[in-house]
């Protein structure tokens, strides 16, 4: 992978993921925690999100060759369900929901969080594992590929443990209105990302001549 491309696929796991927008539900799923039960249940949640997404990223590729979906047809379909994301993010349809996940969590709050919602279907959702597999399968699937998303991979949970840390600060320096403002900015950028990979897609099976 180029310095562009390592930049290119942070972002999109990033925006995906989104760390900013888990931050305030992160908070409310974990009130009257004091900070090391916080840190047990984010050190939990991510260590859960990483085994699942590096799962995917490594035997992703596999999966879709057993049931017989080329990469093209997955990148065609994975941009698709980024763009959708997208949308959500850009009428805060996403963090409705996220909010919403959170309020079915307090009807028991004696359950841990860490496993539902945060790591999965937060952290490592079904955006996040579709990323996965369309990042790792670049370049056929290249094992020095691989290793650089899992690297990326890596880099984006740990921004998600910072945001997890600063949870309760950063959320009073954003606000309701600064968190709003990031999570459309972020959504136009994964909009225009969704749409490169339904164009990759478009140009691994044939049916577009674009260069590159």
């Amino acid at each position: 992978m180029s310095g562009a491309e390592y930049i290119t696929a942070f972002v999109t796991l990033f925006v995906i993921v989104d760390p900013i927008g888990l931050t305030p539900v992160f908070v409310a799923l974990t009130p009257g925690f004091d900070a090391r039960a916080r840190l047990r249940i984010a050190i939990r949640a991510i260590a859960i999100g990483a085994i699942l997404l590096t799962l995917f990223g490594i035997f992703g590729d596999n999966i879709l060759a057993g049931i017989g979906i080329s990469m093209p047809a997955f990148r065609i379909a994975g941009g698709i369900l980024l763009f959708l994301t997208a949308l959500d993010m850009l009428f805060e349809r996403r963090t409705k929901r996220r909010e919403k996940q959170g309020e079915d969590y307090e009807d028991e709050p004696e359950q841990d969080p860490s496993v539902f919602p945060l790591a999965t279907p937060l952290i490592a959702g079904p955006g996040a594992m579709a990323t996965m597999i369309l990042l790792a399968g670049r370049d056929g699937g290249d094992w020095v590929n691989v290793l650089a998303v899992l690297l990326v991979m890596a880099a984006v949970l740990g921004c998600v443990m910072v945001m997890f840390l600063l949870a309760s600060p950063i959320e009073r320096a954003l606000g309701r209105t600064g968190t709003m403002v990031v999570t459309r900015l972020l959504g136009m950028l994964l909009a225009a990302l969704a749409v490169q990979f339904i164009l990759d897609g478009l140009r691994g099976a044939g049916l577009m001549g674009l260069s590159g």
